[in-house]
């Protein structure tokens, strides 16, 4: 009797064993789910920041020919200022050149293909598209303002300083910003050699620097 009671108990606890291991191996592993998961995007320093805090912000580009001051008008085109001061800020702009360049028109830069850090992350965040913001701001020398195609909202990471009037973009594109020191600079830019609209020696911004505008 103590023999047979004994023999049942060892066929259960067998039992139990094996629907265990049976469990554990149709299960999905969370780890393995957690892994496959989409990374986050990545945050950037003026994500969610206000119009009083960008326009308290102006940008130095440090080009090989001299400083180019820039001043922003957020309450007029706040995405395009917002994504000009995120690339400034996380060095996305620095050793990128002025790679476009129409006499006596806009030299035009902001393509970060032709930066000395070019990746797969810089190929990334020149995909990602603003809206079209195009307001009042008459596009006049020394404006700043988003470079785009035909197609609605595709402005990227280019933009143009306008050496030249320009009332044809008037209420097409968004003006963001206007040089507040360094046009001449921007003119030397606008009047080196070029190949149709390249310039035989592209200028390289060295350095993009986010500070408080001076008062």
């Amino acid at each position: 009797m103590h023999k047979r009671v004994a023999v049942v108990f060892w066929l259960l606890a067998a039992a139990t064993i094996v629907s265990a291991q049976s469990n554990a191996q149709t299960e999905p592993k969370k780890a393995n789910a957690r892994a496959t998961a989409e990374p986050a995007a990545t945050a950037e320093p003026f994500d969610g920041a206000t119009v009083e805090k960008m326009a308290s912000q102006c940008v130095t580009l440090e080009t090989e020919l001299g400083a180019i001051e820039i001043a922003f008008m957020p309450e007029v085109a706040p995405e395009a200022v917002r994504n000009f001061l995120n690339l400034s800020s996380t060095g996305a702009l620095d050793t990128t050149t002025f790679s476009r360049v129409v006499k006596g028109f806009v030299i035009q830069g902001g393509n970060l293909s032709t930066s000395e850090k070019w990746s797969a992350e810089l190929a990334k965040r020149m995909s990602r598209r603003l809206p079209d913001e195009p307001g009042l701001v008459k596009h006049v020398r020394g404006i700043v303002s988003m470079a785009r195609t035909d197609e609605p909202n595709s402005g990227t990471t280019h933009f143009f300083i306008l050496v030249g009037p320009g009332p044809h973009l008037d209420s097409k594109f968004s003006a963001f910003g206007t040089v507040t020191k360094g046009m001449e600079v921007a003119d030397a830019i606008n009047q080196a050699p070029v190949e149709g609209e390249k310039p035989e020696k592209p200028v390289r911004i060295n350095r993009a620097v986010v500070m408080p505008c001076k008062k």
